[in-house]
C-alpha cells in the first residue's frame, strides 16, 4: 500500500477523527444519573465536567468531596465526629460510605453508609462515640427530635442531617437562670428532669447528708459571695474547696489539731471529720465519744503507763473553759510533767523538739532507749567500731560533779585519732567542701582504719599518681609493703618513700632498660604533654606504644620505603631472656647497609673496610639501583654503549674464597679491549657517515 494514493488518506484521517469521537464520548459520559442533592448543584447538572467530583489533573477525588463538605474535613482532622472516629484512611474513601449516579430518588445517606462506619443499627447509635452520653430522658425521645432531617431522603438545601449540634444543654433547651451562673447544667441536673436538683460532683467536696442536708444551695453559695454559683467553673473562679474551719468555729488548740492533721496527713482545717463526721446533726452529736483509738489521732497514744489514768487526771473537770480542759499536750512533752535530769543540756538543741522520748521510751526513763540508730540523727552516726564502745567512754561525768556531759563531746574523727598521714592529705582535702563525721571519713570505714574500699580511694587525687592499666591489676602492698611491727600510730601500711625513695616518674620503681639513651639533650623533654617513660609508653604496658614510635626521632635513623614494612624484629630480634637492664629485644647491629645485609660484590667498592652502598643504591629507586654510569665511573657510554646491556661488559668471576660475583672493577676501557681491528674500522665508517 503506498501513502500517495489519495483514496489511502482519505481513509486515515476518517478513522482518526472516528477514534477522537469515541474517546471524548467515552470519557465524559456519566455511569449514571445523579442523585437529588448534586443534581440540583448547577456546577454539578447535567453530569459534563466529572472533575467537580472525581477531581481533575491535579486533585483527587478525596479533596473534590471536602472542597464542598469543609466541616466533614474538619471533623476528620481534628478526629472529631463520626467521620473523625473511622479516622483519615477510611473516612477520605467517600464513596465507600456513599454511593452515587444512582438516580435521584436514591439517598446517599443509608443504612449502607451506616455499617460501613461501625454502626449496624442507626436508631441504637452509641452517642458517646461523638462525646455525648446520653441517659434519663435522652433515651425516650426520637432522633428526629434533635436532628429534624436524620430520615429525610433527600436533604433540604443548605441544612444538615446530623452535624453541627452541641453537646451543651443550652444548645437544645432554654436557660431559665438566664446565664447568671457559670457552672455547667450538669453539676446540678440530670438528664432525668431538670425539676429534680442532683449534684453528683458535691460529694467529692462534701457530702450533704447530716447537717448539711436541709441547708439551703445559696447559704453556702451566696450571691455575693467566693464561693457563688455566678462565679463557680469561670477562669476568675475555681476557689480552693473549704475546709470545715471556713464555716465552723475550732474550739481545739492549734497543736491539737496539727497533731492530727500530721497522723492523717491531711490540712489542719481538715481534721473535724475524723471525730465530726458530716451525718452528724451537730458537734455535740449524742454518744459523741473520743475512744483510745481516736486519741492516738490526736498525737497522745494512750499506751502504757498512760492506760490506767482517767481522763480527769489530765483533762480536769474543774477546768472553767474548752481550751483550759484539753490543752493540746503531746506524748513528747514529758518535761511539762516530769523534771529534766540533764541540767537543761538538751534545750533549744534539735533533740528538744522531740522531747524526753528521743531517748527514753514512753514507758519509762530506765534504761535509756538511746541506740545507734537515734545516735545517727545526733551529731555522730555510730557504726562499725563506735557501736562496740561503751557510752561512758565518750559521756563522762565532770570531775567537779554535774549531770553526765552529753553535749560538747568531740563528733570528728579528727577530735579522737591522731592523723596517721602527717598531714600529706591536708592541701588537697583543703580544695573539697567539709565532710562529716570527719575527713579521714572520706577513704576509711569505721570497722577498723586498716580496711579501706578501693573504690573510696581515689589514689590520683590525694597522692597525684593515678593507678592505671597494669598498676590498677597490681596489690597495693607492691608499693606500699606492710611493715613487721606497728608504728607509734599502729600503722602498718608501709610508705612509698620508705619503699623507693623520693618519686621522679616511671623509673622511680622500673629501670631504665634503654639506659638513658632517650634522655639525652636532642631528645625531647615532653611530647603532647608526656614526659619520662609516657612519651612512648602506657600504663597498660611497657610492650605497647599506643602513639606509635617516631623512629627517625629518637634514633636518628628514618625508616622510609622498604625499611617501612618490614617487623621490628628483623633488625630488633626479641630476648629468650631479659637481660639485665630488663631489655627483651636486641639492638640493631648498626646504622650502615653492611650492618645487616650480605655485600654481593665481594669488597670490590671497599673503603676503609666498608662499601657506601648509597652511592649507588636507593630504596626509593625502581629495582634498587639509583647508579649514574656517567658520572659514577671513569667510562662515560655514550650514544654507542647505552643500549647495551650491563651484563655484557660486567660478567661474573670467582672471587677470593670461591666467592662468584660480578665484575665492576676494574674492567677493560679501552675499544681495543673489547672490539677487533675489522669491527673498529667499520665503527669509524658509520661514524663519519652520521
Amino acid at each position: 500500500m503506498s501513502l500517495r494514493r489519495p483514496h489511502v488518506w482519505i481513509a486515515f484521517l476518517s478513522a482518526t477523527v472516528v477514534l477522537l469521537v469515541a474517546l471524548v464520548d467515552v470519557r465524559r459520559t456519566s455511569p449514571g444519573p445523579l442523585s437529588s442533592v448534586h443534581a440540583r448543584e448547577p456546577d454539578l447538572a447535567g453530569g459534563r465536567d466529572c472533575s467537580e467530583c472525581h477531581g481533575g489533573w491535579t486533585s483527587s477525588m478525596t479533596e473534590a468531596c471536602l472542597d464542598c463538605h469543609e466541616g466533614i474535613g474538619e471533623q476528620i482532622d481534628v478526629r472529631a465526629g463520626l467521620h473523625g472516629v473511622v479516622g483519615k484512611p477510611k473516612a477520605h474513601q467517600c464513596a465507600l460510605c456513599h454511593s452515587e449516579h444512582n438516580g435521584e430518588g436514591f439517598a446517599i445517606v443509608n443504612a449502607r453508609s451506616f455499617a460501613q462506619a461501625g454502626v449496624p443499627d442507626p436508631e441504637a447509635f452509641d452517642h458517646g462515640i461523638v462525646g455525648f452520653e446520653m441517659a434519663g430522658r435522652h433515651l425516650e425521645i426520637e432522633c428526629t427530635d434533635c436532628h429534624p432531617h436524620a430520615t429525610a431522603g433527600v436533604l433540604p438545601k443548605g441544612e444538615r442531617r446530623f452535624v453541627g449540634l452541641e453537646a451543651d444543654c443550652s444548645g437544645c433547651h432554654e436557660d431559665v437562670h438566664e446565664g447568671r451562673y457559670a457552672i455547667a447544667c450538669v453539676e446540678c441536673h440530670g438528664q432525668e428532669s431538670f425539676t429534680t436538683l442532683e449534684a453528683p460532683s458535691h460529694a467529692k467536696v462534701l457530702p450533704l447528708v447530716g447537717g448539711h442536708a436541709a441547708v439551703d444551695c445559696v447559704t453556702c453559695h451566696a450571691v455575693d459571695g467566693a464561693h457563688s454559683l455566678e462565679i463557680l467553673g469561670t477562669a476568675r473562679g475555681q476557689p480552693a474547696p473549704r475546709e470545715c474551719v471556713d464555716c465552723h468555729d475550732s474550739p481545739h488548740r492549734g497543736e491539737f489539731v496539727e497533731g492530727v492533721a500530721a497522723v492523717l496527713h491531711s490540712t489542719p482545717g481538715d481534721t473535724c471529720v475524723s471525730c465530726h463526721e458530716a451525718e452528724h446533726e451537730s458537734f455535740r452529736e449524742e454518744g459523741l465519744s473520743v475512744t483510745a483509738e481516736q486519741h492516738t489521732l490526736s498525737g497522745f497514744p494512750l499506751a502504757f503507763p498512760h492506760d490506767t489514768q482517767e481522763c480527769a487526771d489530765c483533762h480536769g473537770r474543774d477546768a472553767g473553759d474548752f481550751a483550759a480542759r484539753y490543752p493540746g499536750r503531746g506524748p513528747e512533752e514529758c518535761a511539762r510533767c516530769h523534771e529534766d535530769p540533764h541540767g537543761g543540756q538538751f534545750e533549744g538543741d534539735p533533740f528538744s523538739a522531740a522531747g524526753c522520748i528521743a531517748c527514753h521510751d514512753r514507758e519509762r526513763f530506765e534504761p535509756h532507749a538511746f541506740t545507734a540508730e537515734t545516735h545517727a540523727v545526733a551529731s555522730l552516726e555510730l557504726t562499725g567500731r563506735h557501736v562496740e564502745i561503751a557510752c561512758e567512754d565518750c559521756h563522762t561525768v565532770p570531775l567537779g560533779g554535774g549531770p553526765r556531759t552529753f553535749l560538747g563531746t568531740p563528733r570528728r574523727c579528727e577530735g579522737c585519732h591522731p592523723d596517721v598521714h602527717l598531714g600529706a592529705f591536708e592541701a588537697v582535702a583543703a580544695t573539697l567542701p567539709p565532710l562529716e563525721p570527719g575527713e579521714c571519713s572520706r577513704c576509711h570505714e569505721t570497722a577498723a582504719f586498716a580496711d579501706v574500699p578501693e573504690e573510696r580511694f581515689e589514689h590520683g587525687r590525694w597522692t597525684g599518681f593515678p593507678v592505671r592499666g597494669a598498676h590498677a591489676q597490681a596489690e597495693c602492698a607492691i608499693c606500699h609493703p606492710r611493715a613487721e611491727h606497728a608504728d607509734e600510730f599502729g600503722r602498718r601500711f608501709g610508705r612509698v618513700a620508705e619503699h623507693f625513695g623520693r618519686f621522679e616518674g616511671c623509673v622511680t620503681c622500673h629501670a631504665d632498660p634503654h639506659r638513658g639513651g632517650f634522655d639525652a639533650p636532642e631528645h625531647p623533654r615532653e611530647v603532647s604533654g608526656r614526659t619520662g617513660c609516657e612519651r612512648c609508653h602506657s600504663e597498660v604496658s611497657f610492650r605497647t606504644i599506643p602513639a606509635g614510635f617516631d623512629h627517625r626521632l629518637w634514633t636518628g635513623y628514618p625508616l622510609v620505603d622498604a625499611h617501612a614494612a618490614i617487623a621490628c624484629s628483623a633488625c630488633h630480634a626479641r630476648l629468650r631472656e631479659p637481660d639485665d637492664a630488663g631489655r627483651t629485644w636486641k639492638r640493631a647491629h648498626g646504622e650502615e647497609c653492611s650492618d645487616c645485609h650480605d655485600d654481593p660484590h665481594a669488597g670490590q667498592f671497599q673503603v676503609n673496610g666498608k662499601t657506601a652502598c648509597a652511592r649507588c643504591h636507593s630504596s626509593a629507586a625502581p629495582s634498587f639501583l639509583a647508579f649514574d654510569h656517567e658520572r659514577g665511573t671513569r667510562f662515560p657510554l655514550g650514544e654507542a654503549h647505552r643500549g647495551v646491556a650491563c651484563s655484557a661488559c660486567h660478567k661474573p668471576w670467582v672471587a677470593e674464597g670461591d666467592v662468584v660475583a660480578v665484575r665492576y672493577r676494574p674492567v677493560p676501557r679501552e675499544c681495543a679491549d673489547c672490539h677487533g681491528d675489522e669491527e673498529l674500522s667499520l665503527l669509524r665508517k658509520r661514524g663519519k657517515r652520521k
